[in-house]
């Protein structure tokens, strides 16, 4: 039976971090994916936004390793020549009656270690976009958008680099601890596959759930999955923005609005909405994307934008986040637990990697080798 010294479990940006930060500290790292590439589910259904850290509430793991995980993006991104552009972001209010939610997002960032936010009139927001229709905003500096493609490639180039290696159409379909190692059992296109590892990353997203509960002990709590589809849709006109545009965020947090990003091509396009649903690979766009859906983006993206036109408003693709909160609930904090204390030393799970993930990736990875620092030796 072939042996690894880590096989991280899920091949989206979050594992490649890892496997590549692990890379450089093991040999022998495996990561698998079900995907025949890299980055096939929810890596590469989002804004590609490399996120400043605003939102989430103080001391929070998103907010740890977002502000964290931004600066480390931006630098490897310099070093690796990843394609990026610091755009920065506006945060709108369309209502007098929301200065006190602008002042209390400026606290929240503040409080979370983000001190470049700069507040807007009314009139400095017309300055900054003019096709904008706001009582005032704030402006975040250090937002951007990234090449979320090249900086996986990158990420595996490194792993490869490190003589790691990816095998893709790959599932694990059974992990058991033995006392001493993990025994995994591996379905590659297939045909059974049987090996052992030191150290198991569960990184599988929206299988994530589905994977611990193989290698979780009854009764060991694991986080509900709540399937999260959002909606993008692309906007054939002329952009008037040369920066991202975000309304203030949904009451309970569970979205951030639809909001206008731009692509490295200037490509302006609009979303996600929120469209909780039971299947986590649902991927279709919803029936009436033509018409009541597109309607429901028209009337979120008026109330900053008027003068859009809806005729040049068309869909575009569709994302599925793994969230651990449901409709109507406070959003919940990423899970990234270690399963020592439940006796499974090597074994780390996580769960409800959504947005931030991505600005995060880096931070993530290193938060992971962290909670394993025992299991190296040199």
């Amino acid at each position: 039976m072939e042996h690894v010294n880590a096989i991280v479990i899920g091949a989206g940006v979050v594992g490649l971090a890892i496997a590549a930060r692990l890379s450089e500290r093991m040999t022998n790292v495996l990561i698998i994916d079900q995907h025949g590439q890299v980055g096939e589910e929810t890596s590469s259904r989002n804004s590609e936004v490399i996120h400043a850290g605003i939102y989430y509430p103080q001391h929070s793991l998103k907010a740890k390793l977002c502000v964290q995980g931004k600066h480390k993006l931006y630098e490897y991104c310099a070093q690796r020549n990843i394609p990026y552009r610091k755009l920065g972001k506006i945060i709108v209010a369309t209502q007098a009656d929301e200065d006190q939610a602008l002042d209390d997002t400026q606290a929240k960032a503040l409080a979370n270690g983000v001190d470049d936010l700069q507040r807007l009139s009314k009139d400095q927001l017309k300055k900054l976009a003019p096709a904008l229709t706001g009582s005032g905003g704030l402006f975040s500096p250090s937002t951007g958008i990234i090449d979320s493609h090249s900086y996986m490639q990158s990420l595996l180039a490194d792993i490869e680099r490190n003589q790691g290696m990816f095998v893709g159409h790959t599932r694990c379909e059974g992990l058991a601890y033995t006392g001493s190692h993990y025994q995994l059992t591996l379905n590659c296109q297939g045909e059974r596959y049987d090996l052992t590892s030191q150290l198991v990353i569960n990184s599988a997203g929206l299988g994530a759930q589905a994977l611990a509960h193989q290698a979780t002990p009854t009764g060991q709590d694991i986080p509900t999955l709540f399937p999260c589809k959002g909606h993008y849709f692309a906007y054939a006109g002329r952009n008037p923005f040369n920066h991202l545009i975000y309304p203030l965020p949904e009451k309970n947090h569970a979205g951030l609005g639809i909001h206008a990003t731009l692509d490295l091509a200037g490509q302006l396009k609009f979303g996600p909405d929120t469209l909780y649903q039971n299947d986590p690979s649902d991927y279709s766009l919803t029936a009436d994307a033509h018409t009541q859906l597109k309607q429901k983006f028209v009337d979120a993206i008026q109330r900053y934008w008027p003068s859009i036109d809806p005729n040049k408003l068309h869909p575009s693709y569709t994302g599925i986040r793994p969230k651990l909160s449901g409709p109507d609930q406070t959003a919940q904090d990423f899970v990234i637990r270690h399963e020592d204390a439940n006796g499974q030393p090597g074994l780390v799970q996580l769960f409800g990697i959504e947005s931030p993930g991505l600005t995060s990736s880096l931070a993530i990875a290193d938060h992971v080798v962290s909670l394993l620092a025992s299991a190296f030796t040199h």
